[in-house]
This record gives C-alpha cells, structure tokens and sequence, in this order.
C-alpha cells in the first residue's frame, strides 16, 4: 500500500488551457500531458468542456481518458459540475430536478475515476444536503467552491457549513479558490482597461482603492461622479469581485477543505504570482496538515489575448515550478 503524502500535492485544472483548447492547438490529451510533464499529476476536468458529447461520456472517451491516465503517470482527482438552475426560460429549477443534474454529474466523476465533484456556488445548502447520501453511495465527496466575493463567513457559506457538519466532510466539504487572497488588483486587469481606452487617473484610483483596502463598492458612484465610461465602470465593478482575506483562516475549515483551486492571473519573469501571496498561502496548508492537491487554475488568457500571444502551458509552468519550490520538492 502507497503510503499517504504528508504534504500538499500538486495538480492542474484543464480549464488552465482553455485558450489552448478552444483555438483546437491542443487536445484533452496535450492537456494531461502537459501537465505531467510539469509534475503536476493530479487533473482535474471541465466534463462540460472537454468532453465530446457532454453529458452523455461514451466507452470510447472513457477508454481513452484512462489510457491518458496510465500512460502519462497521472490520476483523474476532480470534476466540475455546473448547475444550469435556468435551463428553462420561463422557470426555475425545481429541487428534484437539481437534485438529478447533481446525480449525473457524480455518476460522471466516477466514471473518470475521480473522487471529488467541484460544486460551484450557486449550489443551494438543500440541493448539497438533498445530494450528500448519493454521493456517499458512489464514494464521492461533494466540495463547494468557495469563490470570491464569497469568503468563510460568508451568511451563504455559513448556511452551507451547517448542512456540512452535519453530513461529514466525507462527504460535502469545501474547495476554497484561491481568488479569495487577491492581496493587489491583477495588473493583467487593469493594464488591459487601459489598452480598451480607460482613463489612467481613474484606472489608478481604482487599483490604489484596492490595493489599500479601502471601500470598492462606493468605486461605481465615484467613477460615476468623475465621468466615467463603460470600461471604467467595468473595472470598478470587477474590483469588487476580488477580495483579499488572511490565508490563515482556512485552518478552521481544514476538515472539510478536500481540494484546493489555486487560480492565478499572472505569473512574472522573477516566478510569482503578482497579486496572490502563494509564499504564504502553500506554508498555511502544508503546516494545517493539508495533503490533497493544489490545482493550478490560470485566468490571465481573457486579459492579454487582444494584445499578446496566450501561453498558458509556460504560465502553468511558471506557476508549478513556483509550488514546487514551496512546497520543498
């Protein structure tokens, strides 16, 4: 029997090379194995995304995905899941039938092999608790992401919490992206309003605003006040989807935290990430005793592509290396 790690492991999000992937440069295969090349074995999977024929996952792509996995050295981990509550247009999900679209999405996880299904935020705590026995049925663990603006203490994660606590983390846990410890504004983010013909003085407002954790839901009123347009507008509003939170305080969650997304914007020449403290973040959850896998999860590409090439395989590389590094390897 393998011995347990004792420390983080490290993994990529294939969502990471979606510019990639969309342009048809790279295939779900290239995707794996990219990955495996940086080290990272652990992958994770956009079914929606990067599976042909979504929902329905056919013999011939699952015979190929395992292959990828045991010919690349890698392990499938975790799956997304997206719940389409507004998949009619004249009404609203009722819970059944969210409860059943979760129920496929596990039964897709299990199919690939993985042991976790991503949860994203608009997961309600009845449809998490309505899930939980179908999901340890199936011997999968259902994690909410826990995105930006939302934080731990969140009324809404806290809800989510209750319903955790008393199901058992595992089975219903927590999948913290690391969007939530964005210390600077992304300068991937407002270099680009530049490029789109913000005006520089209230691009600089917005960012010192940020970066001084001062008040960025009274942005839009001032950026109104001094005469600002869409772009402007946009920014400010987008300066409020970022937050900034001590990394220290996913120790009281560790429990329930069973995969950590570790998003990035930028990784630099020098190999950090410019807005996300990863040399604080990676110590926090190798000391909490954290051993699932950190998932590399790159969204510069959508702020550069109207001026630069997108390389997501070196910006992933960049960030791995960086992990890596941090990690002890």
């Amino acid at each position: 029997m393998t011995a347990p790690p004792d420390r983080p492991r490290r993994g990529v999000s294939l969502y990471s090379f979606q510019e990639e992937y969309f342009l048809r440069t790279m295939s779900v295969e290239d995707c794996v194995a990219a990955a495996a090349a940086m080290g990272a074995t652990g992958i994770e999977i956009i079914p929606e995304q990067s599976i042909p024929g979504y929902p329905v996952v056919t013999d011939e792509f699952a015979e190929r995905w395992h292959g990828w996995m045991a010919a690349y050295g890698t392990t499938p981990v975790a799956t997304n899941a997206f719940l389409d509550t507004k998949l009619h247009a004249d009404r609203w999900l009722t819970l059944d039938e969210q409860v059943a679209s979760v129920r496929r999405d596990i039964d897709i996880a299990v199919r690939l092999g993985a042991g976790i299904v991503k949860a994203t935020i608009n997961f309600s705590p009845e449809v998490m608790a309505a899930a939980a026995p179908y999901a340890e049925d199936r011997g999968v663990r259902l994690l909410l992401e826990v995105h930006a603006p939302f934080h731990f203490s969140h009324p809404w994660i806290l809800e989510h919490l209750e319903v955790m606590h008393r199901a058992g983390p595992h089975v219903l846990g927590l999948m913290p992206d690391m969007g939530v410890h964005v210390r600077r504004f992304p300068r991937v983010v407002s270099e680009r309003a530049l490029r789109d013909g913000a005006d520089p003085a209230l691009v600089d407002y917005i960012v010192r605003t940020y970066d001084d954790h001062g008040d960025t839901h009274a942005l839009m009123d001032i950026v109104n006040y001094r005469g600002g347009g869409p772009v402007e507008f946009g920014l400010a509003r987008q300066a409020t989807h970022y937050i900034w939170t001590e990394p220290k305080e996913m120790l009281e969650h560790l429990p329930f935290i069973g995969h950590v997304q570790a998003k990035f914007y930028e990784m630099t020449d020098e190999g950090y990430e410019y807005s996300i403290p990863y040399d604080e973040i990676v110590p926090v959850l190798a000391g909490g005793g954290f051993t699932g896998y950190l998932s590399s999860e790159y969204e510069g590409n959508r702020h550069i592509q109207d001026a630069f090439p997108v390389d997501s395989v070196e910006q992933v590389r960049r960030q791995q290396e960086m992990l890596a590094r941090l990690l002890g390897e």
